[in-house]
């Protein structure tokens, strides 16, 4: 079977696919349906199953490996299945899960060594100390951990990779601009997301855990980073500046950051982190057009079409 990134409309697909989420819905006459995302390690996919039963319902439960028999068409411009039929795998041992695992582009031992060499970096000591006892605490989920669900660095190692991404930004802005802080911002670029750890599991099909949908991961990781960096003892404002920094990336308080950017490390985080973010998701949706035509319209970049340049 094709990977889902090769799916083009007119296919007819039978094989396995991992469901990473299942809704029941109901048509105006009162019909039972499914949408459905599955996935393997090429991306993701939408699915509906029409005149679904309670068995379809059972079998494409979330985080379950199918065999699924489906047409391909077009939604809107983008490729998306109708379920034939789904059915278990009789042999669930014999799954190959490798083939279902969107892990980052970037091998996991590389993105290990950017991060040590980041953190050997700092000439502020309490800036070393404190970002080191709070990424060791985390240390596993934070180099395996997804860095969402379905917006963006949705992938095994998500976290990992959106915070180096972010943090070569902040160390290349420093030094253009020699007033900034460079051991601050930098270290708030691998902080900034620690509450991720704790929003999201499962690195295979991301989804969030209870106290991710209670609370999100910036109050999560503000509570966490408190918690840690008091034992510390530290006397400088360093724990404060990243505090703030933690609470404030996300720009304004319509974004969900329960204060706004009041320093220039902080105002500096929260814009390297839409940037980096709205990259990625570009990327994903300049990845599925062909050059010389546009994206379908992106909610996360104000509902905007991109055109895809032909090469020259």
């Amino acid at each position: 079977m094709k990977w889902i990134k090769d799916f083009i409309d007119g296919d007819h697909i039978i094989g396995q696919l991992l469901v990473v989420s299942s809704n029941k819905g109901t048509t105006d006459k009162g019909l039972s349906y499914l949408n459905v995302t599955f996935q393997d390690k090429s991306g993701t996919i939408e699915a509906k199953k029409w005149d679904a039963s309670d068995d379809d319902l059972r079998i494409l439960a979330p985080g379950s490996v199918v065999i699924v028999d489906a047409l391909v068409n077009l939604y809107k411009n983008q490729p998306q299945l109708k379920i034939v039929g789904v059915s278990k795998v009789e042999r669930p041992e014999e799954v190959v899960m490798s083939n279902f695992a969107r892990v980052s582009p970037i091998p996991l031992e590389e993105l290990k060594a950017r991060l040590d060499k980041y953190l050997n970096s700092f000439k502020d000591k309490d800036v070393e100390k404190v970002t080191k006892a709070v990424i060791s605490h985390f240390y596993e989920r934070y180099v395996t951990y997804p860095g969402a669900v379905k917006v963006h660095h949705e992938f095994g190692s998500g976290i990992l990779h959106h915070s180096l991404f972010m943090a070569d930004v902040a160390d290349a802005i420093s030094k253009i601009y020699t007033q900034v802080d460079r051991d601050i911002l930098v270290a708030g670029a691998l902080l900034h997301d620690i509450g991720k750890t704790i929003e999201y599991e499962n690195p295979i099909a991301p989804v969030q855990t209870a106290e991710g949908k209670l609370c999100g991961h910036v109050a999560i990781g503000y509570a966490e980073f408190k918690r840690i960096v008091d034992e510390l003892d530290i006397k400088s404002e360093v724990p404060l500046l990243l505090e703030h920094m933690i609470l404030a990336h996300h720009g304004t308080l319509e974004f969900g950051s329960p204060v706004m950017p009041a320093t220039r490390e902080a105002l500096l985080l929260s814009e390297i982190d839409m940037l980096d973010s709205r990259q990625m998701i570009l990327d994903k949706a300049l990845d599925q057009v062909k050059e010389g035509e546009f994206t379908q319209r992106l909610w996360m970049m104000d509902d905007t079409s991109f055109y895809k340049p032909k090469k020259r």
